[in-house]
């Protein structure tokens, strides 16, 4: 081993390792403000460069993609892609119609209001041993969270629901060691006969 990889392990180790739970990594999902939260979902063609184009556009117009699910459409060729996302409300339409202009964007859509029905998976890594592992099931059983991982001193938590549930849930887990967070990010799809 090269002594420059060497040091970059040694400094590597040197870094804190942050759990949610540590002090000055508390973050309260829930305190985010949802009224400014946008859910817009695009039905793009498989393409090279498709995802950095559209990312170009949220950027050029001050919003912040909080998340991002990309997966292949129902006919082959064709993407859809989910974002949520945060910005100035008075030029979302502006924005959904630059979307919609793109070479391979099929067509652009905001689902912030619309009938849709909408969820998310989340996995969350706790140590737990004792008592406190007593309270972490409590708290699975009553948001139907499933253990997918059961270990001496932690589990693996795998909820799904809507963003609410599990930003209601992950809060509650605030006093405990979360190890790690994964979240899939939101997916929508409008009910009925309306296009998603």
């Amino acid at each position: 081993m090269s002594m420059s990889a060497a040091s970059r392990i040694e400094n590597r180790a040197a870094l804190p390792s942050a759990r949610i739970g540590d002090p000055g990594t508390k973050r309260n999902p829930a305190s985010r403000d949802k009224k400014d939260l946008h859910t817009i979902s695009l039905l793009v063609r498989d393409a090279p460069g498709v995802l950095v184009r559209v990312a170009m556009v949220f950027s050029r117009r001050g919003y912040n993609i909080e998340s991002l699910v990309v997966s292949p459409g129902a006919r082959a060729g064709f993407s859809r892609i989910t974002a949520t996302c945060s910005g100035d409300p008075s030029i979302l339409e502006q924005m959904i119609k630059q979307l919609a202009k793109l070479v391979d964007v099929v067509h652009a859509l905001d689902h912030t209001l619309s009938d849709r029905f909408e969820t998310e998976i989340a996995l969350i890594k706790i140590r737990c041993e004792g008592e406190a592992r007593r309270d972490v099931l409590d708290v699975a059983e009553h948001f139907n969270a499933k253990v997918v991982d059961y270990n001496i001193d932690s589990l693996i938590l795998r909820v799904h629901g809507a963003s609410d549930k599990l930003d209601a849930m992950i809060a509650l887990f605030e006093e405990q060691d979360v190890l790690e967070l994964v979240r899939s990010g939101k997916i929508v799809m409008a009910r009925g006969m309306e296009m998603t």
